[in-house]
């Protein structure tokens, strides 16, 4: 009986879900139109937030526009960064495991037999030893900048990140000894076919804890102007988390000349009026691709779309002033949503405009579960969430 009763209960809280729930990607724009279909493979070739020509590089605030330009994907863009660090200053070092071969994803490649042994070589395979030496490293004046293989195997180095190198500036007071250079490059996030161990995202563990930024790239432009911020112009210890689902997909035109990009800013890639769309690193793609859609089908629509960049420290005013501007926010990130970036986000928006809202800060995110193999494109956000988000929130 308590068991028939419990099930009829469950079945009347699903028909009050359906009633209050609207899945906008499933349904037609028109009667006369199909059913959209918009979990579809990213067309990087054609997507705005990459600079297939020279032509659009001034449109980019820091990239230079005027001299000479490569096309690279995010790997050679990594690769080009770490080379022109190491040219600027014999102070930098790079080493991890498998490092003087170039790495599994080929970021240090040819970069021992430019630079030497010295400088450029592999460890044994311990995180928390990596992490360690290069702590010891800066802490001398080296400018240390260290591959963890991938972003899951960085929890034996979690001692050494959170008890030592976050807390060295602190510790040193009006010394103003820091372990500046000190950058930790991790490649992050789903590519498919990850599973358990090589899909996570834990940006959100390092944002808890002062003393590092946490910088995420979208792109090969971005990724070397923030790289050779790092290493060379911080002054805190810098995690480098590098979408690694877009070492070879993201292809764009990229400046030959040295420069540097601002840690800590983020950049309004899309203006809009409606709505304004937060993310960081991959997501930034699904979240472009479910804007085209909606203001398709939804005509006057204008959605804005901030890059966050830096995770933390993060750029708190220009997400304000959009989201003031718009009244509506929604914050988009692969990893887990429960207790991540979203929710910080959120939570300071609303303490900060609340009374200009038009509706609920939604997240859209990772689902609060482990990425199985066979599960991985049901828990990662996709499009069709977004899209859904969207209209969601505009709609409210």
């Amino acid at each position: 009986m308590a068991n028939r009763f419990h099930r009829l209960t469950l079945a009347r809280h699903r028909r009050l879900l359906d009633s209050h729930t609207r899945y906008y990607a499933s349904q037609a724009a028109l009667a006369s139109t199909p059913v959209r279909r918009l979990n579809v493979p990213i067309e990087f070739g054609s997507t705005p937030l990459l600079h297939h020509t020279a032509k659009t590089l001034s449109k980019t605030p820091g990239l230079p526009s005027s001299g000479a330009s490569s096309r690279l994907n995010l790997f050679q863009a990594v690769n080009a960064a770490l080379r022109t660090a190491l040219a600027a200053s014999d102070r930098v070092l790079c080493f991890g495991e498998d490092v003087a071969f170039g790495g599994v994803f080929r970021c240090t490649a040819g970069l021992q037999d430019e630079f030497g042994k010295l400088r450029v070589f592999n460890t044994p395979l311990t995180e928390q030893g990596i992490v360690g030496a290069a702590i010891g490293a800066a802490a001398e004046g080296r400018k240390p900048v260290v591959e963890i293989q991938f972003a899951d195997y960085v929890f034996p180095a979690f001692d050494q990140i959170v008890n030592e190198a976050a807390k060295f500036r602190y510790r040193e007071g009006e010394t103003g000894a820091n372990l500046g250079g000190l950058v930790i490059r991790m490649p992050c996030g789903g590519v498919g076919h990850g599973a358990l161990y090589h899909t996570q995202s834990p940006e959100a563990l390092f944002c808890h804890v002062p003393g590092f930024r946490v910088v995420m790239p979208r792109s090969p432009s971005q990724a070397k102007g923030l790289l050779l911020s790092a290493i060379l112009e911080s002054k805190d210890p810098v995690i480098f988390m590098e979408p690694k689902i877009l070492y070879r997909a993201a292809v764009e035109e990229v400046p030959d000349e040295a420069y540097t990009l601002p840690l800590s800013k983020a950049e309004v890639i899309k203006t809009g009026a409606d709505l304004t769309i937060i993310s960081y690193g991959r997501p930034l793609y699904m979240c472009a691709a479910a804007i085209e859609a909606a203001e398709k089908d939804r005509p006057g629509l204008s959605v804005e779309l901030v890059d966050l960049r830096t995770i933390y420290p993060w750029d708190r005013q220009t997400v304000i002033e959009s989201v003031v501007k718009t009244g509506r926010a929604i914050v988009v990130h692969e990893s887990m949503v429960n207790f991540g970036v979203g929710a910080e986000i959120a939570a300071t928006v609303q303490e900060a405009g609340f009374l200009r809202l038009k509706a609920p800060v939604k997240r859209i995110a990772g689902l609060t579960t482990h990425t199985g193999l066979a599960y991985e494109k049901y828990v990662l956000p996709d499009v069709a969430r977004i899209y859904d988000g969207i209209l969601a929130t505009v709609d409210y």
